[in-house]
């Protein structure tokens, strides 16, 4: 073969590759979104942007992630099709494997929300690797169970992880935190201010999402000695008279309250009617809304973002990759 040919072909065969690459990178680039993400880098900036200051912007929470068709909850995949509409923090749920790896998991047991069945907890990590996930309505997905630090992991620089109660010994979720040096961005879901005082006896800088549902549990808090400044009010899942007693005190104290809507207003069957009850909690004095629909409850509520707010530096947009399942 001659010189020319020989060029010409390693010609032909610059500009095919060179071809591919294109395609493979529109590809990659159609495959790509943005979502929102909050701008948080340490222990401090999470304090402040969990404090109530009067001129807040209005927070949800997806609750497990949310459920929306095609999304199944306490997963990833859910998480970032969630920040694609709206800013958002999570409430997760830690469980443990047979062999003692965290994942998420709000069930016992896997038969409503994966392929597989029976208890969690009677499987290693690696055997609940041939199941997917389940979305709310039942259909399988192509998605599979995450580890609580593959949660943490993707998290960082883009959301905040709220960290629930289930049956992970409490020493295990600190140890993790601290393993990923992720105290500035997860929180932690506590039902009294003695689960509190055993995270702040290991780092001093946690913050909580606490149960303050009553003026006795907020003397209990006080009582303790926890520190405000560190904690958001869970108030309960009904906005009624009652929480506004609640609102008044703990505002005072610079502390925002949440309504969690996914046992109640989240079930009601007009979407009218769900609009205005998401309305009606922010109207009322809350902060925070928890949801199972948070897209939803996020568009509800626009009208109620201030135009100007100190809180507004929390808040960006960022561009992603694909996951890679």
């Amino acid at each position: 073969m001659s010189s020319k040919q020989t060029q010409k072909r390693a010609f032909v065969l610059l500009i095919l590759l060179y071809s591919i690459g294109v395609i493979a990178g529109q590809d990659l680039l159609a495959q790509t979104k943005t979502i929102h993400t909050y701008k948080i880098k340490n222990t401090k900036q999470l304090h402040d942007f969990f404090r109530y200051t009067g001129d807040d912007i209005p927070l949800i929470s997806g609750h497990r992630g949310g459920m929306v068709e095609g999304f199944p909850e306490n997963s990833i995949e859910t998480f970032e099709n969630t920040l694609s509409h709206t800013p958002a923090f999570f409430e997760i749920d830690p469980r443990l494997t047979k062999d003692s790896v965290i994942v998420l998991m709000h069930d016992a047991t896997l038969d409503r929300t994966t392929t597989g069945k029976g208890k969690l907890a009677d499987y290693t990590y690696d055997e609940l690797k041939q199941f997917t996930l389940r979305d709310p309505q039942g259909n399988v997905t192509p998605y599979k169970i995450p580890t609580l630090a593959e949660a943490i992991e993707w998290a960082r620089g883009k959301t905040i992880l709220n960290l629930d109660k289930k049956d992970v010994p409490m020493e295990m979720i600190a140890a993790i935190i601290r393993k990923h040096k992720a105290a500035s961005f997860v929180m932690l879901t506590v039902h009294t201010p003695e689960q509190a005082r055993f995270y702040l006896d290991r780092n001093k800088h946690h913050m909580f999402s606490a149960f303050v549902k009553t003026p006795e549990a907020f003397e209990a808090y006080v009582r303790a000695g926890i520190p405000w400044s560190q904690v958001m009010a869970y108030v309960g899942p009904e906005n009624n008279k009652g929480v506004k007693t609640m609102y008044e005190l703990l505002h005072a104290e610079g502390v925002k309250c949440m309504i969690s809507s996914a046992p109640t207003y989240d079930k009601l069957e007009d979407p009218a009617a769900r609009k205005k009850a998401y309305q009606a909690i922010i109207q009322d004095g809350a902060d925070v809304i928890e949801s199972d629909l948070p897209i939803e409850a996020a568009q509800a509520i626009v009208p109620f973002i201030p135009s100007t707010s100190s809180k507004k530096k929390f808040f960006s947009t960022m561009i992603t990759a694909p996951l890679i399942k």
